[in-house]
Order: C-alpha cells, then sequence, then structure tokens
C-alpha cells in the first residue's frame, strides 16, 4: 500500500499497537476513556515537526481532560534518519516533557495504512461506539507552520471543539505541510 492509498475522512480507524516510550505497547482500544485521539505523525529531526511541538503538547493538555488525547506516532526509519532511533525518541521525549504516548512505527506499517505522508500529519478520530473510532479531520494542525501567533486557523482545534459541542466537523482536510516521511529502502 502506498502511502496516498491511506485512509479518508469518514473512515474506520484502523487500531494498532506501538511501542512507546517507556517500552509499553499502545493501542487506541486501550485507553477506555477515550472519546478520541489526535493521532500525530511527528518526528524529532523535521523542523516543522519541531516548530509544532508545543503545539502538540498545548493540544494535549487542552483535550485530554475532554477525552481527546495525543497519540504520537514517529513513522521514520531510523537507518534513513538516525535522529529519530527510539533511544533519541526518549531524549527528545524527556526534554519537551511529553505526557502523552510517543510511539515509534518501527515497520512503518501503521504510517502506511493511515496514508500519513508528513511531519506533522494529523488524524483526528472520534469513538463511534465501542472501540470504533471514525476520522473526522486529516491534515495539519494549524495554517501556520512557523508561529503558533501567527496562525489564524486552527483546524484541528476547530474539529475537536466542534465534537465536543457534538456539531459536525467544518473543515474536515488540509494539506498537511512538513517533511517528508524517511521510507526504509
Amino acid at each position: 500500500m502506498l502511502a496516498s492509498d491511506g485512509l479518508k475522512v469518514g473512515d474506520q480507524a484502523v487500531d494498532f499497537k506501538l511501542k512507546n516510550i517507556d517500552g509499553k505497547m499502545v493501542s487506541l482500544a486501550g485507553n477506555k476513556d477515550a472519546k478520541g485521539y489526535i493521532l500525530v505523525f511527528t518526528c524529532n529531526t523535521c523542523p516543522y515537526s519541531v516548530a509544532y511541538e508545543d503545539r502538540i503538547i498545548e493540544l494535549h493538555q487542552k483535550y485530554a481532560p475532554k477525552g481527546y488525547p495525543v497519540v504520537a506516532v514517529q513513522p521514520n526509519n531510523a537507518q534513513r534518519s538516525p535522529g529519530d532511533s527510539f533511544d533519541k525518541m526518549k531524549q527528545r521525549a524527556n526534554e519537551k516533557g511529553f505526557s502523552f504516548p510517543y510511539l515509534i512505527d518501527e515497520t512503518q506499517e501503521v504510517t502506511r495504512t493511515y496514508g500519513a505522508t508528513n511531519t506533522p500529519h494529523v488524524y483526528v478520530l472520534n469513538r463511534e461506539s465501542g472501540d470504533r473510532f471514525v476520522i473526522e479531520y486529516i491534515g495539519a494542525i494549524d495554517n501556520n507552520s512557523r508561529s503558533a501567533t501567527a496562525a489564524d486557523q486552527h483546524y484541528v482545534q476547530d474539529a475537536l471543539d466542534s465534537l465536543i459541542e457534538g456539531k459536525g466537523v467544518q473543515t474536515t482536510k488540509t494539506k498537511a505541510i512538513g517533511c517528508t516521511i524517511k521510507w526504509a529502502s
């Protein structure tokens, strides 16, 4: 499956089990209290991902208490991008104080399934029933990759606020801006 053949808005999210920086396996179904997730494909080495780290932390702080925690997935192949190795992920998460799972997609299977092409690339998931989550939004966090304060469109926040209010998401897809994923050869 090529990245462009991934999941679309309205599709059921595909669950996974990936290794967190604490060594434990994490899955979407594992958090029974989650109303949904902010699934972010991100990494240590992309300047866009680094520029968005504080915004990702803020999204988690604001929305995890409302039932929508961040789950971050590092999609890059560590041979192609040594700064994204598991040890470097642990180091970066510790430096930034990540309070959300930071998972490694060693086989890149989850990244391919979702169709993520860039870092960061965000998927807002909403629990439909039981362990079924539906994709409500795919794309960028906001419309300014350089500055949080200069952004005037907050796509992920708007999607989550709509879901929390029981409304439909207005903007369901935007272009993810960032570095291309470093695929295994």
